[in-house]
């Protein structure tokens, strides 16, 4: 109901500004339901707000706002109290008009108009494209994919985007673990270093690599080896060894070759996240590439851009941000003194590129461990003189698998898992996505693997699926039965729905709307996810109270389409979070 008030009240709004040469564009107000039902259900401060702004009695633009006020048939009163409040009294039939309204509504029941809010970049998961997904990537993507539903719901226009990270020492690293895979399929055998990709997805991609290109790309392991500094059980450091495999690659194979072997990591480690994510239900507009920035220019231009401000120095031959300048906890390598750009570097372009394509803000969902980014990240913004507040980074705490009431240890040992894949393998798409989001991303979240395996009331994916199957099941009777569902009747005599349970599910599917409108402004799907379940419940109890197909078809009518409008709500909302809806069970 907050939503209808808001809409009535801007509509006022604009034209009594209009009228007045008055401009809204830093008007704010809220719409809060009164303590003593004497002032009404709802009251707004508005007109109070306006006040300071125009330069104007509170009383008296709170008359002019309510004589422009549209006609509705769910208020039965508007009024000024105080010094200014406006006050509604809901009318008498308001609450079982809900169901006309989420009829009149339809699929949109509690959204907000398209693109009636700031536009919003998002972005989340982003991982390396060096290894599979695991199952804390898994949590960020199901928040960032059902935050991105939820943003447009609440009527922002929103970008999907993954932020590729094909450029950099990692992906170099990835390159050279294929490469000694690779030599190793020809007896070739170099000492793997401690800090290498050792998963048997790179022993794959070597196997594909050697089919693919032979022997182009070998070596003799005593080339390779020569003169490395690798004796690592001596005290060396496994940086330096890695560091020194990268150029000795890069060395024997040329640029040609290496970027072959590059690209052959690159290729499938990328190409393997796509598919796990689509299976995921996850989708993006766009997959941006790290490397495109800097043959774009874009990684110089933000640094150049810093420089020209006075925010860049010189120190030891590299060259920094002055980051403490703007809250960060300290200054930052954007250029080393061999002249090689850092990943911070491309952070700046990245941050400018984002902000330039006239996105009102950014959103980057980021783990738990990335908190340090908080405070570099608006630094930055400050430092290219752009808002920190268009900036938003919801951090997404850690997801710790549980089985048989003990913690499944994340290792890659026999018989415990770690990847997205196979944890949607164990326990299917549906309840991952849900399970993901069932708290609040800034909250540790305890995966019961056996609870989200179950099928019974107890698993909250499986008791929701339940309910929207129950009700597709409610409508098949009917037509079994030849007890036919009128919409118009539906509409016409939902008066009769009078019985305390169904009056219970009214005044909770009245409120709907703001629970979307509060869930998108916390940024919070799992509050949307609660809703959903307390709905459902209050419809079973419903369903369990009262019989449904009843020979009197001016009392099945209407509970029929109060049964439809939770069948539809329920469908919609569980497609927000990325979980099916399904007419059976």
């Amino acid at each position: 109901m907050k939503n209808s008030l808001r809409h009535l009240l801007q509509h006022s709004l604009a034209i009594v500004a209009s009228e007045a040469g008055l401009s809204t564009a830093a008007l704010t107000f809220s719409i809060e339901r009164t303590r003593n039902p004497a002032h009404g259900d709802f009251a707004c401060n508005v007109a109070m707000q306006a006040a300071r702004l125009w330069g104007r009695k509170p009383r008296e633009i709170a008359a002019s706002i309510i004589a422009q006020l549209p006609a509705d048939t769910d208020l039965a009163k508007v009024e000024i109290a105080g010094p200014g409040f406006i006050n509604f009294t809901l009318a008498a039939d308001c609450l079982t008009r809900t169901v006309l309204r989420m009829q009149d509504a339809g699929a949109r029941y509690g959204f907000a108009a398209p693109a009636s809010r700031p536009s919003i970049i998002i972005e989340y998961v982003s991982a390396n494209p060096n290894g599979p997904l695991h199952v804390g990537h898994g949590r960020g993507a199901a928040y960032g994919a059902s935050l991105a539903n939820l943003l447009e719901a609440g009527g922002h226009q929103v970008y999907r985007e993954y932020y590729v990270n094909d450029a950099g020492r990692q992906m170099d690293i990835l390159a050279v673990s294929v490469w000694l895979r690779y030599l190793e399929l020809a007896n070739e055998i170099v000492r793997f270093p401690d800090n290498g990709y050792k998963g048997d997805y790179v022993h794959g991609i070597a196997r594909d690599l050697r089919l693919a290109v032979g022997a182009k790309l070998h070596h003799p392991a005593a080339a390779v080896s020569h003169d490395l500094p690798l004796d690592l059980g001596q005290g060396g450091d496994k940086e330096v060894h890695v560091d020194a495999l990268i150029a000795r690659a890069k060395a024997l194979l040329g640029e040609a070759n290496y970027r072959l072997l590059f690209e052959s990591g690159l290729k499938h480690c990328l190409g393997d996240i796509k598919d796990d994510l689509a299976e995921f239900g996850v989708r993006y507009d766009n997959w941006f590439s790290e490397r495109s920035l800097a043959t774009s220019g874009a990684v110089q231009r933000g640094i150049d851009t810093l420089k020209a401000a006075g925010h860049m120095f010189e120190k030891d031959g590299a060259w920094w941000f002055r980051a403490t300048d703007f809250g960060d906890e300290k200054d930052r390598v954007v250029v080393r003194e061999n002249g090689a750009t850092t990943y911070f570097a491309s952070d700046i372009a990245y941050l400018q590129n984002k902000l330039e394509r006239g996105f009102d803000r950014a959103i980057y969902v980021l783990g738990a461990d990335h908190h340090g980014y908080i405070a570099r990240l608006k630094a930055v913004a400050r430092g290219l003189g752009l808002d920190p507040n268009r900036i938003e980074i919801p951090l997404v705490q850690f997801a710790i698998l549980y089985e048989g009431g003990e913690r499944v240890q994340m290792s890659t040992r026999a018989g415990s898992f770690v990847t997205l894949r196979d944890l949607r393998k164990e326990v299917g798409k549906d309840a991952a996505r849900f399970f993901y989001v069932m708290r609040s991303h800034d909250q540790h979240l305890d995966f019961d693997l056996d609870l989200a395996k179950s099928r019974s009331v107890e698993n909250p994916v499986y008791y929701l699926q339940y309910t929207h199957a129950r009700i597709c099941g409610l409508f098949r009777q009917a037509a079994e039965k030849h007890l036919g569902y009128d919409p118009a009747l539906g509409r016409a005599a939902v008066a009769n729905l009078v019985e305390p349970a169904a009056v219970a599910l009214l005044q909770r599917l009245m409120n709907y709307p703001e629970d979307i409108d509060i869930a998108v402004e916390n940024r919070a799907p799992h509050l949307l996810a609660a809703a959903l379940r307390e709905i459902a419940s209050l419809f079973n109890s419903f369903y369990n109270g009262t019989q449904m197909l009843v020979e009197d078809e001016r009392a099945r009518a209407p509970r029929l389409a109060l049964a439809d409008g939770v069948r539809q709500l329920l469908a919609v909302g569980m497609e927000l979070l990325g979980v099916a809806a399904p007419e059976t069970m």
